[in-house]
């Protein structure tokens, strides 16, 4: 891995939806211009609105006895960083991701959203030198909803395993397999760039 090169917890999503994302954005550097899709930017808002109105709120039914908001981690090791929307910290002295997600529950947890939740784990063992074992996830369009997302040591191995895949993508300017899924080739903002 380059020293200098850090990947983002979302380049992980981005890369489960489809690794090609990593090659256009990281090797070949084309914007996807998130910031003019509708749910991106409303979910940007609600981000920011849950910073101010749940300021000094704590989730005692999950167990939560202090947090911090916004907060923004950075691994030398991982060459990783993320920015989580609160680090809580629970009774049993372990602490845990909570992120807002402008979704709403479909009775499932896509893999997507619990790889960038196991990341946002190693991010916050690394920078706390604490143990987290758990994250949080509220689903803003489901009333709140708030679903516990077991994290297992596991997890956190094949997180690290598609962090090197990543890298390998980008270092070795490695044009990927495609999804499989061509479904998501029609919104994505690569397709007019991209050949199956």
């Amino acid at each position: 891995m380059n020293n200098f090169i850090f990947i983002t917890a979302s380049d992980i999503i981005e890369y489960l939806y489809c690794p090609r994302f990593i090659y256009f954005q990281n090797v070949l550097d084309i914007e996807q211009h998130e910031h003019e899709r509708y749910l991106v930017n409303k979910g940007r808002d609600i981000h920011e609105l849950k910073m101010v109105r749940n300021k000094d709120y704590l989730r005692k039914t999950i167990g939560c006895i202090d947090k911090d908001i916004d907060v923004y981690l950075t691994s030398d090791k991982l060459h990783l960083v993320g920015r989580m929307d609160e680090v809580l910290t629970l009774s049993d002295n372990t602490k845990a991701p909570l992120d807002y997600k402008f979704a709403i529950y479909e009775e499932k947890l896509f893999k997507t959203l619990k790889t960038q939740q196991i990341a946002y784990s190693l991010l916050i063992e690394e920078n706390y030198n604490c143990h987290v074992n758990r994250a949080f996830l509220v689903y803003v369009r489901s009333k709140n909803l708030i679903k516990e997302i077991e994290i297992t040591n596991k997890d956190k191995e094949n997180a690290q395993l598609i962090i090197n895949d990543i890298f390998d993508i980008i270092n070795k300017c490695h044009f990927p397999q495609g999804t499989k899924n061509k479904l998501k080739c029609q919104d994505c903002t690569y397709k007019n760039l991209c050949f199956s």
